[in-house]
């Protein structure tokens, strides 16, 4: 490891020596009791580490630090290097207007390479190479299909939507979603597929209208304008303006663009338009109630971060997202300390799952009451107590074990000596004297309390003869004892 001289003077290196020395660091984290140099703490290799691969992937420092927070060092090369190469395309077939089989036939005698893009999803296909533009073709042009990434097909999934509910889909341009929606709605209904920007909303209809959905209703809204321009919902979708650090090879601008600064504003937003959601939903419902929160970034400050808000604000608790595949969103991570449901949510990477970064999870609504600060404070203390408890479950298991070595070096070194015997014996004579006379000098009126008493002494004789290990404990209990029967005398 370079010293902080030999850094300042290091000139213009390779991109194969920094990437040699980045997996070095990586290699001597790992393993860091006996791969460290002596005079090197963990800071010191973390810091070059977080210099290298900002020079090596040309990330700002706030957002690589974020990355490497999150993911373990095994991971992290894979991610950073995922991020670097585009997902391979994915379209979804339009139930509304043919069937995958029927789709993939036609396409693969087009010249397209494609295959069933896994069996977590009947409607997905990967296209893996083409000989036609797959946005020209006689069937994209027909509504067959919609050019979409895996990771957006999740969300929709988790929202489940049934014929006949009133569904909101908060941020719909360009209308990949709300088709999938309508196309599970069996194009019965009602859909408010909402944008706040005007233009955007544009290819939303056109979309919509190629696609063949009938049920949808496009409006041009701010997201926070809800519910006050219509409400009670059977289900809301809320796919959030977000950074998009988990779309960095379709963006690569986000690298040096988002700060800590820019991204506490988005999350900021996020929050807002997540309470807008919850109380546009119906939780009276008898079908529905439920919001999905979904981004595609990784960022905890706008995934579990925001969702945290929410529970805290709001009556609501979140619901299992029905897909198999993905990760459980994190409970505590540093810093950050959330509800221990939040493993319900689910967290999908490019080098794991071969889609965009994204995060969902799915909240199901239970009162259209605001939590009040008092019940704010109740969660945040149940929260804080059942970590301290944790804790102190941890610090007892660390005592036990203390205890457990110190016992056995009793045993090692022999035991108890005899002047330790007799002081253990000692007291439990006196005891029983002591007891003899007060049961002879009782009286009628005592009998009672006395009684109490002596069953209680009893119970303290027990626990003396028990703690043979600690003799002068025991005399202190004694000489406790001798108070009360000197003044009954």
């Amino acid at each position: 490891m370079p010293t902080p001289e030999e850094l300042a003077e290091e000139g213009i290196i390779s991109r194969e020596e920094r990437n040699e020395r980045i997996r070095a660091v990586l290699a001597t984290l790992a393993d860091f009791k006996t791969l460290r140099q002596a005079e090197r703490n963990r800071r010191e290799y973390r810091n070059l580490l977080l210099s290298d691969l900002c020079k090596h992937y040309k990330y700002n420092e706030f957002l690589m630090s974020q990355l490497m927070e999150i993911m373990p060092y095994g991971e992290l090369i894979d991610l950073l290097d995922a991020q670097e190469t585009r997902r391979p395309v994915t379209i979804r077939a339009n139930s509304l207007k043919t069937r995958r089989r029927d789709l993939a036939q036609t396409l693969i005698s087009r010249g397209v390479n494609l295959d069933p893009i896994g069996k977590w999803s009947k409607v997905g296909l990967v296209v893996y190479s083409t000989t036609v533009p797959l946005g020209a073709t006689p069937e994209y042009l027909a509504g067959h299909y919609m050019l979409q990434g895996a990771s957006s097909f999740i969300p929709v999934m988790g929202l489940d939507p049934k014929p006949g509910e009133r569904v909101l889909d908060m941020c719909a341009a360009p209308g990949g979603k709300s088709a999938y929606l309508a196309a599970l709605m069996k194009n019965t209904g009602m859909l408010l597929s909402n944008d706040a920007s005007k233009e955007r909303t544009k290819a939303l209809t056109a979309n919509l209208h190629r696609l063949g959905v009938h049920n949808a209703i496009v409006c041009n809204y701010d997201g926070l304008a809800f519910p006050k321009v219509m409400g009670n919902f059977d289900r809301v979708l809320l796919d959030a303006p977000c950074s998009g650090s988990g779309v960095v090879s379709k963006d690569p601008s986000v690298k040096q663009s988002k700060d800590e600064a820019e991204i506490l504003k988005i999350a900021e937003m996020q929050k807002k338009l997540l309470l807008a959601a919850i109380d546009s939903t119906d939780h009276t419902s008898k079908t529905g109630g439920y919001i999905v929160y979904s981004t595609c970034s990784v960022l905890v400050q706008e995934n579990e971060w925001v969702v945290d808000y929410a529970l805290k604000r709001r009556h609501v608790k979140l619901e299992p997202l029905g897909v198999d595949v993905g990760k459980n969103g994190f409970t505590r991570i540093n810093k950050y300390r959330f509800d221990k449901s939040m493993s319900l949510t689910k967290r999908y990477y490019p080098h794991t799952h071969n889609m965009d970064g994204f995060f969902v999870a799915k909240l199901k609504k239970l009162s259209s009451a605001v939590k009040t600060v008092k019940e704010t404070e109740k969660s945040q203390t149940s929260d804080g107590e059942e970590e301290e408890e944790e804790e102190e479950m941890e610090e007892e298991n660390v005592a036990e074990e203390v205890e457990d070595n110190g016992e056995e070096m009793e045993e090692e070194s022999g035991g108890l000596t005899d002047s330790d015997k007799e002081e253990e014996t000692v007291p439990v004579v006196k005891k029983e004297k002591v007891v003899s006379e007060e049961s002879a000098q009782s009286s009628s009126k005592r009998t009672k309390v006395k009684k109490g008493k002596q069953s209680k002494k009893g119970k303290e004789e027990k626990s003396v003869e028990t703690s043979s290990e600690q003799p002068e404990k025991a005399k202190l209990k004694r000489k406790k004892k001798k108070v009360p029967t000197a003044t009954l005398r």
